[in-house]
């Protein structure tokens, strides 16, 4: 049995972690928010169990529910995002920090399509949480790598 995720991110070596765990991630629009009075954003999101892989080759894939938050959020974007459809599902491919002058930045949450958050940030600081709702999937997140 796998043990629910929890990590947190500091600098841009913490946020790839993050990253890779949460590759392949789906989520709906409506399930991003930006709250400018606390200055947070946050989302919750449905993470393939990558770390599950490769142990039991019987055992079913797996995804569980996630919430991802970033605190000192500035300021928030996306871009190729129809905030009009909140049904609509992104599938996150993967986070980026690029700093600015240190500690402040630019945090990237970039999904399949063109689709983008880019969240302005006065320091780095997100945190990774599984929710505790695990699910089988007959189906494994595979990429073209042409």
């Amino acid at each position: 049995m796998t043990k629910d995720l929890r990590l947190a991110a500091e600098d841009a070596a913490d946020l790839e972690i993050i990253s890779a765990a949460l590759q392949d991630a789906v989520t709906h629009v409506r399930d991003l928010a930006f709250l400018p009075s606390t200055r947070r954003f946050a989302c919750v999101v449905n993470r393939f169990r990558w770390e599950g892989e490769g142990r039991d080759r019987k055992k079913a894939h797996e995804r569980v529910r996630a919430g991802l938050h970033f605190e000192n959020v500035i300021s928030a974007r996306a871009r190729n995002i129809a905030q009009d459809r909140p049904d609509g599902v992104l599938n996150l491919l993967a986070i980026r920090f690029d700093e600015l002058n240190p500690p402040s930045g630019l945090v990237t949450l970039v999904f399949s399509g063109g689709a983008e958050v880019q969240l302005e940030v006065e320091a780095l600081e997100a945190h990774l949480s599984d929710l505790g709702l695990v699910w089988e999937t007959p189906n494994k997140p595979e990429h073209d790598l042409d």
